[in-house]
């Protein structure tokens, strides 16, 4: 498996954004930010990710729509 630098570094392709469901983990998040794990999860306890994030239990989830708008990434018409 990539490092987490890595993984935050390749980010995320428009075809693989606009494929993601209605909510994705936090980690898929900081990989389409470009954003580092601990950096990620830094943010999203303090309330400061660039986007909607949901805390479910343990568990942070990132709102895809809030996502893509963060990104500019619109779905063809």
């Amino acid at each position: 498996m990539p490092s987490n630098s890595s993984t935050a570094e390749r980010g995320m392709s428009r075809k693989e954004l606009l494929g993601l469901p209605a909510s994705i983990p936090l980690e898929v998040g900081n990989r389409a930010l470009r954003i580092g794990r601990t950096t990620g999860y830094a943010l999203a306890r303090r309330g400061e990710y660039p986007c909607k994030v949901l805390r479910l239990g343990n568990c942070y989830r990132v709102v895809t729509a809030d996502l893509l708008r963060v990104l500019d990434v619109q779905p063809d018409a």
